[in-house]
């Protein structure tokens, strides 16, 4: 019970985030004759080690229920960086001038930034075939970061990131 009551508040927590992702990919590629995938041994996610661990986790399985298989000699390799940024606060300032009858008046707004700007996390991921045709599709995904959050939620998070990511490969051409 209670590890079902820690699913939901993690589910809870990642719908109320959104997860912003933006696809592109060659339109001659001929999605149909990839079928097994690896990763570059060189890749620097710019992730810990644990959450490059739990994204692969999730990526493979995500992968694997879309049919494909991690191979040796893959048709295509994956390689995945991120970084985290700050989110801008919002400050306005706004002056207005206005008046009705006899009367004029005006004002000035300013907004006060309260608390801290959020922190995002952008994360690319490349397919990429090294036998001739090089990088034929990238997502591009972002969405807010919490540091300091448990191994749950980001587990959690990370999942909810490959669902919408994958979501649309192979593209419909």
């Amino acid at each position: 019970m209670k590890y079902l009551k820690i699913i939901l508040l993690s589910l809870l927590i990642v719908s109320c985030a959104p997860i912003r992702v933006n696809y592109d990919f060659d339109k001659s590629t001929d999605f149909s004759k990839y079928k097994t995938y690896n990763y570059y041994a060189d890749m620097k996610t710019g992730l810990s080690d644990l959450d490059t661990k739990r994204f692969l986790d999730a990526l493979d399985t995500k992968m694997k229920a879309k049919g494909f298989s991690l191979a040796e000699k893959p048709d295509f390799f994956i390689d995945i960086k991120s970084s985290e940024f700050q989110s801008a606060q919002r400050n306005t300032v706004g002056v207005g001038l206005g008046g009705g009858g006899r009367n004029v008046g005006g004002g000035v707004s300013i907004g006060i930034p309260v608390g801290q700007a959020g922190v995002n996390r952008q994360i690319t991921i490349d397919f990429v075939d090294e036998n001739g045709k090089g990088l034929f599709w990238q997502a591009v995904s972002e969405s807010s970061y919490t540091p300091n959050a448990s191994p749950e939620n980001r587990e959690a998070r990370l999942n909810a990131i490959i669902d919408k990511v994958l979501v649309n490969y192979p593209p419909k051409q």
